[in-house]
């Protein structure tokens, strides 16, 4: 017996059956050239390994240390062989003569006139640095210049040849799950090789500058200041630390992004130091309940708290705007504002947009250099209580006066609100407002009245907003606090 749908196969005009085969054939061929597209894990990492090793060195330092004299156990008085005792007790207690330390790292060659990259905690403090190349030569190196905030030396070597070097590549192009090719010397084993992919991308650790690979290739003490390779054998990384509860390599270790790395280098290179833009504002992220207080459709942006003397004051930039552009490219958070003002060149005239007031507005504004302004020191406030006069929002409020700012030690010209008191059960302890916070703006406008406090907050409600906007200094601290104003 044959089923309805042979005999309906059956029934079908030869042309008909040619015309669903060349379909069916043509869906297969579509099918075969998408799987082609997905790149399989190379045979082997062994030609790129050969290709990129020659420019990778190994790094030793050595240092003075001053050792401390022993002064040896306390002896009691009487014991037999007493003047035995005493006399070893002086061999072995007296002035100790300093001996050297010495350490290991790991390096590359980006020029082939010597210029040599490694981190900064690798060399810092050393005496003497010697650099040991693949085919075993070694010749001394000297300090050009260091960037402790990024852990980035540059070294410079003298050799008589030109020496095989590798080029550094775009690190916002590495992708999640992209080969990756570790080179270094681990626990001072020599050279080795170790492969894996970018576990993660835009790290962070501990400073305003990081941009973190994270990689599962193998990296261990002795791999620091080595490069990270991608599968074109250029530099995306310089391999820095490790996460490890025991020291060792567990598969989550850091290398610091190449475009950090190049633009330190080039100033390294360039100064013997690094010459960071500045624009002199303190900012903070926008948060969803700042954004809603804000009327702000999303929680992008830098919203700047303070503005001391310097670039951005003299443009005109104020307390409460936020930053949406910098430069030309949008500012989705405090952290990749940084960034971008500390790679932008000292002098360079920017335009900054603002939104202030509901309305958008660019600013341009001459860049100043951060190392000089970080060496200019700003005065705190010491903060005590007061007595208190009215509770808004969970807070006992005090209207400042001239008394209490004497007492406390604040600005003459401090205009606000005193925190003297909080509930600890209230949102406004939850968002960290405490007692000697002072209060200096609500909605974006100047607030030194109990009054206008209530004011703002029943002009927060009449609009159908559920936060509102407070500006709060602790210390010369400031910050925004969105709190929620439902009665």
């Amino acid at each position: 017996m044959i089923s309805r749908s042979k005999t309906a196969a059956m029934a079908r005009p030869a042309s008909a059956r040619v015309v669903w085969l060349t379909a069916l054939a043509m869906v297969l061929l579509v099918a075969q050239g998408v799987a082609t597209t997905v790149r399989a894990a190379p045979d082997s990492f062994a030609d790129l390994a050969e290709k990129v090793s020659p420019a990778v060195v190994n790094i030793t330092t050595s240092t003075m240390v001053e050792a401390a004299a022993n002064p040896g156990p306390e002896l009691p008085e009487g014991l037999p062989f007493d003047d035995f005792f005493r006399q070893f007790r002086d061999q072995q207690g007296g002035p100790q003569q300093p001996r050297r330390s010495s350490a290991l790292g790991s390096g590359f060659v980006i020029s082939e006139d010597g210029f040599v990259v490694t981190n900064n905690h690798v060399i810092e403090g050393a005496d003497e640095i010697m650099i040991e190349f693949t085919d075993g030569k070694n010749l001394a190196a000297e300090v050009i210049g260091t960037d402790p905030k990024t852990d980035i030396a540059l070294l410079k070597v003298e050799a008589t040849e030109p020496l095989t070097h590798v080029p550094f590549g775009d690190s916002d192009t590495a992708r999640v799950g992209d080969w990756v090719l570790a080179v270094g010397n681990p626990l001072g084993q020599g050279f080795s090789v170790s492969a894996g992919i970018v576990s993660a991308r835009n790290r962070e650790l501990s400073g305003s500058y990081d941009d973190y690979i994270q990689t599962d290739a193998a990296i261990n003490r002795g791999n620091s200041g080595g490069p990270l390779f991608n599968m074109a054998g250029e530099v995306v990384g310089v391999n820095t630390a490790i996460l490890s509860p025991n020291g060792g390599s567990i598969g989550i270790g850091f290398s610091m992004a190449s475009n950090v790395v190049q633009n330190v280098v080039h100033q390294l290179q360039e100064f013997g130091e690094t010459r960071r833009g500045w624009l002199g504002v303190r900012i903070q992220d926008v948060t969803a309940d700042v954004a809603e207080a804000m009327g702000l459709e999303a929680a992008k942006g830098a919203l700047v708290t303070d503005v001391p003397e310097g670039p951005a004051m003299d443009a005109g930039i104020q307390a409460g705007d936020l930053i949406t552009s910098f430069d030309g490219v949008d500012v989705d958070d405090t952290r990749g504002l940084v960034r971008q003002v500390g790679n932008t060149e000292v002098g360079k005239a920017v335009r900054v947009v603002i939104l202030r007031d509901g309305q958008t507005q660019t600013i341009k504004v001459t860049l100043g250099r951060r190392e000089t302004a970080e060496g200019t020191p700003i005065e705190e406030a010491v903060v005590e209580q007061t007595p208190s006069s009215a509770k808004v929002l969970g807070m006992t409020l005090s209207e400042l006066s001239a008394t209490n700012r004497e007492e406390m030690n604040l600005p003459a010209d401090l205009t606000g609100l005193l925190v003297v008191e909080i509930d600890e059960t209230t949102q406004a302890f939850e968002k960290g407002l405490r007692a000697g916070d002072v209060i200096t703006e609500a909605g974006q406008q100047p607030v030194d009245t109990i009054g206008a406090l209530e004011a703002s907050i029943q002009e927060t409600r009449d609009a159908g907003r559920k936060s509102l906007l407070l500006l709060v200094r602790r210390n010369n601290d400031p910050r925004f606090v969105a709190l929620g104003v439902d009665e």
